[in-house]
């Protein structure tokens, strides 16, 4: 039953959001540095190591029972792009919707009623594995499968990019996501014992300086 959740959680059909959001690929096509299926590959692994891992890590964190406030501050320190912030939260917000009617949890409705405006999605994404019966493991393999997914499928559309090509950089990474998603996990749990200083505070400052950039734009494809 575990497995086919993690399928549900997983599924870029889950109502949680994301696909009004590119990860900063809409920025990065714009200015040149995602061009085609080599220069999205670039993007992707960069974005893996820093916001993904982070990101996986923050959902393992909860996933294995570490207090949700912390991880929600200790997601804004990593955050310093007060646009990601934003986004991040507005996302925790429709996940946590989404979460709450697929699988009821006081943990969940104890988050929402924290952070009425939304908590960081990584960690309310970590809660709503907790709530399907999913594991650390299991969140952040979701956490670190959308941090690359987002803008692979993103860049079909601003590019016209081959839907083959996109799906066979995703499976050029996985190697990479499985070794971060054990780095996650490791940090997550320690978590509980060590504090919110275990979690990794990989920086991606180019994605931070894009966000903050396509924010300003007058006209955008995506919301981030």
């Amino acid at each position: 039953m575990a497995g086919a959740a993690l399928l549900v959680l997983a599924d870029g059909r889950f109502p949680a959001g994301g696909h009004a959001h590119s990860g900063g690929a809409e920025e990065a096509v714009k200015a040149g540095r995602i061009t085609g299926a080599a220069s999205l590959e670039d993007f992707c692994r960069g974005r893996l190591h820093t916001a993904g891992l982070v990101a996986a890590a923050l959902a393992a964190a909860a996933a294995a029972g570490a207090d949700p406030s912390r991880l929600d501050a200790a997601a804004d320190a990593r955050t310093p792009s007060p646009a990601l912030r934003v986004v991040a939260r507005k996302l925790g917000r429709q996940l946590m919707r989404a979460a709450r009617a697929t699988w009821p949890s006081d943990e969940l409705d104890a988050l929402a009623r924290e952070f009425p405006k939304g908590a960081h999605q990584p960690v309310v994404l970590g809660l709503a594995a907790r709530a399907a019966g999913l594991g650390p493991e299991d969140a952040a393999y979701c956490a670190a499968y959308e941090s690359v997914s987002g803008p692979s499928t993103a860049v079909v559309r601003l590019l016209s990019l081959d839907p083959f090509d996109a799906t066979a950089v995703l499976g050029r990474l996985a190697p990479e996501m499985d070794r971060v998603v054990d780095r996650a996990v490791a940090s997550g749990r320690a978590v509980p014992a060590v504090g919110v200083d275990a979690l990794p505070a990989a920086s991606a400052p180019l994605l931070e300086i894009g966000a903050e950039v396509h924010a300003g734009w007058p006209v955008r494809l995506f919301a981030s």
